[in-house]
């Protein structure tokens, strides 16, 4: 089977699917359409929307015609490879009928929990009181500084020296730095630390405003010499703005207890023979002395 180039109608009926729209009219997107039969096995193109959904999801939503042939091929290459398990008589295969099994779980499992989340519309209290919880945390740190990348230690080194004779940061910045903030004097900007490569924000969290690091700091990106020049605490952003995160927070919360209250009123009989259960009530099983 020689590999097909994908058509611009395709390419268009792609680019509609992966929006699910409820309102397609059009005959040749029906549950039945087919997108091809290989060997005399029918595949419908709603099969390789799915598949080709999640390639999109792993390239953080890219939708381009060059990714619509990668997936296409892989698609096709998925077939005859599963068609040669079929013929190799592999879904009698233990491991591949739990495999299946499992896999059917996760997707009836998502299914759901997205059924659940469109039935839940969070209130305006529930909104604001997810929101108070949040103020009442306490504020994280925001760091401002500069930072002169090089690529080897001796270098940031000798830098470090020049610093120390009185040399100016950002001239150093942006005659010696290699990362992009050079141009800038290695200007950072505001930062939360968790967006620092660890190294990195350990680095910057134990200075002082003013300091700079008396040793390069080692990340993959090379070695770092770093000017923490403020500090502040980082403000809640207002309800208004928050509004998305908070809802889609409180829908978290409310599938989880949903989840957890199924669990509970679940009827479960274990087999003892596999799984050893402890009473909740049990009390600590340790001898005591004599």
């Amino acid at each position: 089977m020689k590999t097909a180039r994908i058509s611009l109608l395709l390419c268009a009926l792609l680019a509609a699917g992966t929006s699910f729209a409820e309102d397609k009219k059009d005959a040749t997107d029906s549950p039945d359409t087919l997108i091809a039969t290989v060997n005399g096995v029918p595949y419908t193109l709603d099969v390789f929307r799915m598949f080709y959904l999640t390639r999109v999801q792993q390239n953080q939503g890219e939708n381009t015609p060059a990714l619509q042939q990668q997936a296409f091929d892989e698609f096709m290459g998925l077939i005859v490879a599963s068609q040669e398990g079929e013929r190799l008589k592999l879904a009698d295969d233990r491991n591949v009928i739990a495999a299946l099994q499992l896999e059917r779980m996760k997707v009836m499992s998502n299914a759901a929990l997205s059924a659940m989340a469109e039935e839940i519309k969070p209130t305006e209290e529930e909104l604001k009181a997810a929101y108070d919880k949040i103020k009442e945390q306490p504020s994280r740190i925001e760091f401002k500084a500069r930072h002169i990348l090089v690529k080897d230690e001796a270098e940031a080194k000798k830098l470090i020296k020049q610093l120390d004779k009185g040399a100016d940061f950002a001239d150093l910045a942006k005659k010696n730095s290699t990362g992009p903030t050079g141009k800038d004097g290695g200007d950072l900007g505001w930062f939360d630390p968790k967006q620092m490569v660890p190294a990195f924000a350990d680095a910057v969290s134990a200075m002082k405003p003013g300091e700079y690091s008396k040793t390069p700091v080692q990340t993959q990106f090379g070695w770092h010499i770093i000017n923490l020049q403020d500090t502040r605490k980082a403000e809640p952003p207002a309800f208004e703005d928050a509004k998305p995160q908070l809802s889609a927070l409180v829908e978290r919360q409310k599938i989880a207890e949903r989840i957890n209250d199924m669990r509970n009123k679940a009827k479960v009989e274990l087999n003892e023979n596999i799984v050893k259960t402890t009473p909740k009530d049990a009390k600590d099983a340790t001898p005591k002395d004599k």
